[in-house]
């Protein structure tokens, strides 16, 4: 089977590319990078420092005409998460009214905008999005799956933390994979019961086993889009949506399902270099500044207008253990100034911050990969916390060619 195109949306400094290509099954045919938050294009640079300038694209994904766009088998991304993500509340959190979230739309448009469309889609984003917004939850995830479906797109997703399966990071993300209509995968899908799709027969299970826990929920989506975005989840439960499940013909299928692996896993301990650079090392004086920011709190506050309130959150291991995978990224990495979520790890030499070629690790980059005259350790650091881990991405994409790959062979004999 030849290599699969790809179309690679949001991409970053190039995480999907890496793990896609590391597979030797696909190519990148056309990308684009757009930062709208800043001026200077500083990831588009690293992308194109990599990959090369060629079908790369590094202006607003919604002011680029669709017919520029190259046909393709397969469209990737992580598309913008600010809306969803653990950075906000719940309650702070406008999912796809966002002003970010919109950018879900450009996803759509290009799609229903295409003639020759993909075969496949395979998208990124955090787990918060199955519960967004704190007012209809789920109904973010039921939008998007609600769109897919009427452009002819059945889709599975799962909720993978990369920890759970060897990696060096606990990262949770949600990863949903679609097949249009047209394909072997869609009909067999069809003919599949839902529950033995997600635990055996589907992509994911086949590159992430699990085991399953509770019993499956099924229900349909409204007709309408305007409708079901209205009146999704009105009563605020609990999002409907558990972490693995299949959408097809507005029928939804959801289980809980818990990891299934047997096999060795990378530590913090493991990506650790031998780091010089003073500008890592925390000076002697700031420590209690971290140890109070890592520390359990029980105090009154006061916001602007003067309001007291009562504030508690509990501590943090510091400096981080290092016989456990670490914890999650965050794009706030980089920087001097004390800070609760930055990683310190205890060395012979003092207590440090993670360097970037550490934070590459983490995410399981080439080293050196965000490296690039005119980029600081900081920015680098930010791409980091905005990336996604390699090998699950390299560990899908196999998955999704196999299973490509098996049911053309089946239908030429």
């Amino acid at each position: 089977m030849q290599k699969l195109k790809v179309c690679e949306l949001f991409a970053g400094v190039g995480g999907f590319r890496l793990g896609l290509e590391k597979t030797n099954n696909y190519d990148v045919v056309w990308s684009n990078q757009w930062e709208p938050a800043t001026k200077t294009q500083h990831a588009s640079m690293v992308y194109e420092a990599r990959f090369g300038p060629e079908n790369h694209s590094n202006t607003n994904l919604e002011e680029v005409p669709t017919s520029e766009i190259p046909d393709h088998d397969l469209m990737v991304g992580g598309f913008p998460c600010q809306d969803y993500s653990v950075a906000t509340t719940l309650k702070n959190s406008k999912g796809l009214i966002g002003k970010k979230g919109v950018l879900w739309w450009s996803i759509h448009r290009i799609l229903s905008e295409k003639e020759v469309k993909p075969k496949y889609l395979f998208f990124e984003n955090v787990d918060r999005l199955l519960k967004s917004p704190s007012t209809q939850r789920g109904r973010d995830f039921a939008v998007m799956l609600k769109s897919l479906n009427d452009l002819d797109y059945a889709v599975e997703w799962r909720v993978i933390n990369a920890a759970e399966y060897g990696m060096p990071q606990r990262r949770r993300r949600v990863f949903f994979l679609g097949y249009h209509k047209s394909t072997e995968i869609y009909k067999t899908l069809q003919e599949t019961s839902p529950t033995k799709w997600i635990l055996e027969q589907g992509t994911v299970a086949s590159a992430f086993p699990v085991k399953k826990q509770g019993a499956i929920t099924s229900f349909s989506l409204e007709k309408d889009l305007v409708s079901l975005s209205n009146s999704f989840n009105l009563e605020k439960a609990l999002s409907p949506f558990l972490n693995s499940g299949i959408c097809i013909e507005n029928e939804v299928h959801t289980l809980k399902t818990v990891t299934d692996y047997n096999g060795t896993h990378k530590l913090l301990s493991d990506i650790l270099e031998d780091v010089s650079a003073s500008e890592f090392y925390i000076p002697e004086a700031d420590i209690p500044k971290w140890e109070y920011l890592k520390g359990a709190k029980k105090e009154i506050r006061k916001t602007k207008t003067g309001f007291e309130y009562n504030y508690s959150e509990g501590s943090m291991v510091f400096p981080d253990a290092l016989d456990q995978p670490s914890r999650t990224i965050i794009t706030g990495e980089g920087g001097k100034s004390p800070s609760r979520f930055k990683h310190v790890v205890q060395t012979s030499t003092g207590l440090r911050r993670l360097s970037p070629v550490e934070l590459e690790r983490l995410n399981m980059f080439p080293e050196n990969h965000t490296k690039l005259d005119g980029i600081s350790n900081t920015k680098r650091a930010f791409f980091m916390g905005n990336a996604l881990v390699v090998g699950v991405v390299e560990q899908l994409g196999h998955a999704l060619f196999r299973k490509i790959d098996a049911l053309e062979k089946q239908l030429q004999i």
